[in-house]
């Protein structure tokens, strides 16, 4: 006797929840997944990586997010909340509210136990279908250590990996230090 499969739900129905709804949902693959809280060293990495952002990017007009900005893989109709988002170009917005963005030039992710292996896999492939995110940062909460993400002009990836000490440029030519990173852990 065939067991049916856990239940799929529809954009539409992923976005009618998310207009009324008092948390965070992401929606891949059909699944809408419930976000819960974060623990407080991953809080802290997140908004160091945001204020690094904001500090380095100047006299760029870019505009950098917190967590509570979606992102749409407009390819493959999947919406995400990654924990800092940014873009120096004029920011596309998807309707419906809340709006999300869809041309994101970087996305970082803080590794956590319960996310680690969904934002190093499929999550890591979905944001890899957007054509205009140029960095992708995976930021370790249980040690120093981040991974970087770049691509190319002929669209590959390249891979650096930080531990400790360090520091390494995005695309748009911001710079960012580890130990500024983890400043307060």
């Amino acid at each position: 006797m065939a067991v049916a499969g856990p239940a799929r739900f529809t954009v539409t129905e992923y976005l009618a929840l998310e207009a009324v709804a008092e948390t965070k949902h992401e929606y891949f693959g059909g699944d809408i997944i419930g976000m819960t809280g974060a623990e407080p060293e991953h809080n802290l990495i997140a908004g160091n990586v945001r204020d690094a952002l904001v500090a380095g990017r100047a006299e760029r007009a870019c505009r950098v997010y917190n967590s509570d900005q979606r992102v749409l893989v407009e390819s493959l109709g999947e919406y995400f909340y990654p924990d800092v988002a940014m873009t120096c170009a004029d920011p596309i917005y998807a309707d419906p509210q809340p709006r999300s963005l869809v041309n994101v030039e970087l996305i970082v992710e803080v590794l956590s136990a319960s996310t680690e292996s969904h934002d190093r896999g499929d999550k890591w492939l979905a944001y890899q279908a957007i054509p205009t995110l140029v960095d992708y940062v995976m930021v370790a909460s249980t040690r120093r250590r981040v991974e970087h993400y770049h691509r190319l002009p002929d669209g590959t990836w390249t891979l650096r990996i930080l531990e400790n000490e360090g520091t390494f440029a995005l695309g748009n030519g911001i710079v960012l230090e580890l130990p500024t990173l983890y400043r307060l852990l």
